[in-house]
């Protein structure tokens, strides 16, 4: 394998650590036949997921976000003291601003960092953990706090069959960090949006276009609305593509992988980009079934699963990739060095 050669960067940036949390509440297909026309049955054989985690009423997306963090960082050995910037990805912040960052940081005692959010959707963790990559290869910063964190519940329509059977709550996190002597870390990224999908996953009420009125709640306007044909659609086929156009411009077959670890959003989506990249499922990282849909927080904890089964080793080669709404596409392609 002969990697490509990239730009110059004053060093490689590597994940250090990581950590999750969710919630211990669960919401059941059982518990769902309750509530909505559905069966277990028809859940599992349609999406894959057999329950998914709530947030109890009171809890928020920075509250699980510092939950993970302290994880990570506990696992890395290090005090919040020490990180200097952190980024959220998000789409379920606190509140319109402060930046849910901002929360994280007085919540963690990260006194010294700084930080924003990033809204991507399901890709947010993707396009976050580049901008902790690249806040890390400038040579800007040495410990980055990337972190993916979403409380789907809190704008989830628990009437709507479509929508409700697939989201959970959920976060995890990553420490990005300069990589040592003979590591390789990150390599590579694509991304990419298309607008024109922007209809088909959205919640349309809650911002300038449509603030909240007593009619925008009326309309339940501020819940996930979805046409799921048109993303199941979108996402198989750009997963694919976007995860072909990094393997290809680095050289790499997709047999050298040792992992490929794809947004947990519906088990046909992921089946069906394994099938088309050629990659059998035992090499794919899947754990929708006892999540369900976290939107940024499934690749973490997608990672958080491999590390807990050891299907992750120092040294691997692995594949992330994502599809959100916006569309939003994201890929990347990293060494796993801890």
């Amino acid at each position: 394998m002969t990697l490509a050669v990239r730009p110059a960067v004053a060093r490689r940036a590597k994940i250090s650590a990581i950590g999750a949390y969710v919630p211990p509440r669960l919401l059941t297909n059982k518990d769902l036949e309750k509530m909505v026309e559905t069966s277990d049955e028809w859940i599992y054989s349609r999406v894959g997921i057999r329950e998914r985690h709530l947030v109890e009423p009171g809890m928020a997306t920075s509250d699980m976000a510092v939950e993970a963090a302290r994880v990570c960082l506990k696992n890395r050995g290090i005090d919040p003291s020490e990180v200097e910037a952190i980024i959220i990805a998000t789409v379920t912040p606190d509140m319109l601003f402060p930046a849910t960052a901002c929360l994280v940081q007085d919540k963690l005692g990260a006194k010294g960092a700084w930080g924003f959010d990033l809204s991507a959707a399901c890709s947010g963790f993707v396009y976050a953990l580049q901008m902790g990559t690249k806040l890390v290869e400038s040579g800007a910063h040495s410990k980055v706090l990337v972190i993916g964190a979403d409380t789907m519940s809190s704008i989830i329509d628990y009437t709507d069959r479509t929508t409700c059977v697939l989201f959970g709550d959920g976060a995890g996190a990553v420490l990005i960090e300069p990589t040592e002597e003979g590591e390789i870390g990150m390599i590579d990224f694509a991304h990419e949006i298309d607008g024109s999908g922007a209809a088909a996953l959205k919640m349309p009420g809650g911002g300038s276009a449509h603030p909240a009125t007593a009619e925008t709640i009326a309309q339940k306007m501020h819940y996930v609305h979805q046409d799921g044909q048109a993303v199941y659609k979108f996402a198989v086929r750009k997963m694919v593509e976007t995860s072909e156009k990094v393997l290809s411009r680095n050289n790499i077959s997709v047999n050298e992988l040792a992992c490929f670890i794809p947004h947990q959003a519906n088990q046909r989506i992921i089946a069906s980009s394994a099938e088309r990249l050629g990659l059998p499922l035992e090499k794919v990282i899947i754990n929708i079934d006892r999540y369900g849909n976290t939107t940024a927080g499934t690749i973490p904890l997608a990672m958080n699963t491999g590390v807990e089964e050891k299907r992750l080793h120092k040294g691997d080669l692995v594949l992330i990739a994502s599809v959100g709404a916006g569309f939003t596409v994201g890929a990347t392609l990293l060494r796993w060095e801890f």
